[in-house]
């Protein structure tokens, strides 16, 4: 959601979805983007999904979630 704003405003969006306190679903390439608003990550598989509740950096590097992850693409 972030390809045509300037920095201002994608910190504005960055900044207002983070402080929502509902929920968001959202899909994104942008690493920035997703590390600062996600807060939990489901990844959604033909073999199954994870869900798991932290940053998206903590997701892609934590060992456990690595194995998970690699046990659904089977």
């Amino acid at each position: 959601p972030t390809n045509h704003l300037d920095l201002e405003s994608i910190q504005a969006l960055n900044n207002s979805l983070r402080d929502f306190k509902g929920t968001i679903l959202f899909t994104s390439h942008d690493h920035t983007f997703t590390q600062t608003v996600a807060n939990r990550i489901i990844e959604i598989s033909p073999n199954g999904t994870l869900d798991k509740l932290m940053e998206y950096d903590e997701y892609i590097t934590d060992p456990k979630v690595q194995e998970q992850r690699e046990a659904l693409k089977g």
